[in-house]
């Protein structure tokens, strides 16, 4: 009897609960851990997740079709919350960049590794994995960039990078999943004779109006459903933010599935949502939904890297280590950087230290397996060595390439410390009420005199809270201020604009 084999694949199970909860617990303890010593916690979480599975302590979970499922349905969220998060300002002057390499960026990563597996590791593979066609669906699957672990490394990390990079890698990594995902897709349906017995140039029109069918009905949806919700949040009044909070998460669901109903791709129309809404709406206690949607990305890559990591069999990889790690080191150091070059080849102003840097930023992770598991839900032969074989790459991305980020962009000159920002202390007021803001005092400002009454602020102008090191202080006209105390104020209308 295996160690857990106790626990049984139910839902609904007591005892399932109880394991989730123990591995979440572990997972996050160990986040911590290797936040100081500079490993991605999502490599941590799907090691953990291998550590639990058959080959560790015995747990067996070979529910593909729910992994699929709950995967999907993670990537919403994270997609989402990515959407909300973009500035429409910082990506303005990137825009043309990001987008050129989330598709014609993907196809060209997809082309150069499909043959590179077709003539070096096609005979090592075996099955699918030996075939024309299945190799560029191994190719296609690997041939985005991971959401999930851009986001959660640039962010969590906190990698300030210099020349628009951060903007262009995020909306790079958040718009790519459609290409690679039509294109998994699509190989699939035609290795599994669902379209026929096309032809090379019947499958290559066939492929490339799908694509253009799913990026324009699923950019349209997007922005239709934006503007929708922006108008539906601005004139619904709800009692709690909590009900603000569910209803845009409910709103990135009805993107994701109108559009894939109509023909659409369903992460592009989701994204392109979640930007519109982030951008262009004034939210209610927006804070306070950010940090909602916060939690609830960082709870579904939790379970979803967990997840994957129980449906890896290392022992199985062992037999695909050869070919991985040839494919995993030509799309790192050969078909990334000949892509990106490429693509932002028309750029001048972009250096040649940026493209580098671009060029590392090739992560693999969550959605590649997600990918993976399309052709083993299909009954595809031959297709667990594919799922495979993307398992060992995505370890081998995180670890190689997401753990040497930060210290490239810091040997490239790219990154900056960004300076302190002050906080007002997690405090928002309604609009109307007037804005909340931060200032530092400085000496300049205290040249008049030091304390607060002689700082002289004009009308509509009140500091509401003093904070001095660790301490939070209630002003007062006579209180004597020093340089570095942060104060919070409000920012409104005074008795005399009404008089």
């Amino acid at each position: 009897m295996t160690p857990l084999s106790i626990f049984s694949i139910n839902l609904l199970s007591e005892n399932l609960l109880l394991l989730v909860s123990v591995l979440v617990f572990c997972a996050i303890l160990v986040s911590r851990i290797g936040s100081k010593l500079g490993v991605p916690s999502l490599l941590l979480f799907l090691l953990i997740g291998m550590i639990a599975g058959a080959d560790g302590i015995g747990l067996e979970f070979e529910e593909y079709d729910l992994a699929e499922s709950i995967g999907h349905f993670a990537m919403t969220i994270i997609l989402f919350t990515g959407g909300l998060e973009t500035s429409m300002n910082d990506i303005k002057p990137v825009i043309r960049h990001g987008v050129i390499l989330s598709t014609l960026g993907v196809l060209l990563t997809a082309l150069l590794t499909g043959l590179f597996i077709y003539f070096a590791t096609g005979s090592m593979i075996g099955g699918i994995g030996s075939s024309f066609i299945g190799c560029f669906l191994l190719a296609s699957i690997m041939g985005s960039t991971d959401s999930a672990s851009v986001f959660s490394i640039l962010r969590g990390k906190k990698v300030h990078l210099r020349e628009n990079l951060g903007p262009m890698l995020e909306l790079e990594s958040g718009s790519n999943d459609p290409m690679a995902y039509v294109l998994t897709i699509i190989l699939v349906d035609v290795l599994t004779g669902i379209h026929g017995s096309m032809t090379v140039m019947g499958t290559f029109w066939f492929a490339l109006g799908t694509l253009a069918l799913q990026i324009v009905v699923g950019f349209v949806a997007g922005v239709a459903i934006g503007f929708g919700a922006r108008w539906l949040l601005e004139k619904v009044k709800l009692p709690t933010t909590s009900l603000y909070s569910i209803l845009i998460l409910s709103i990135g669901f009805f993107a994701n599935g109108f559009s894939s109903i109509i023909g659409g791709n369903g992460l592009l129309s989701l994204y392109v949502a979640a930007m519109i809404i982030g951008n262009y709406t004034e939210l209610p206690q927006k804070r306070d939904i950010q940090k909602f949607m916060d939690g609830m990305t960082w709870l579904m890559q939790l379970l979803m890297f967990l997840m994957l990591g129980l449906l890896a069999r290392p022992s199985h990889m062992l037999s695909v280590a050869g070919p991985a790690i040839l494919i995993g080191l030509f799309m790192i150091f050969i078909a990334r950087p000949v892509s990106v070059f490429l693509c932002l080849l028309p750029f001048k102003n972009v250096s040649f230290k940026a493209k580098t840097f671009v060029s590392w930023v090739g992560l693999k992770g969550a959605g590649p397996i997600l990918f993976a598991l399309y052709p083993v839900v299909a009954g595809l032969d031959g297709s667990s060595v594919i799922f495979n074989i993307v398992f060992f790459i995505t370890l081998l991305s995180l670890l190689f390439q997401g753990m040497t980020l930060p210290p490239l962009a810091k040997a490239l000159d790219l990154s900056y410390d960004e300076d302190p920002k002050v906080e007002t202390f997690g405090m928002e007021i309604p609009e109307e009420m007037g804005m909340l803001r931060d200032h530092l005092v400085t000496e300049e400002d205290l040249q008049g005199g030091s304390t607060l009454r002689d700082m002289n602020l004009p009308h509509g102008i009140r500091v509401m809270m003093v904070r001095r090191e660790k301490h939070f202080l209630v002003p007062h006209g006579s209180m004597e201020l020093h340089p570095g105390d942060c104060l919070v104020i409000i920012m409104g209308e005074s008795d005399d604009d009404l008089a």
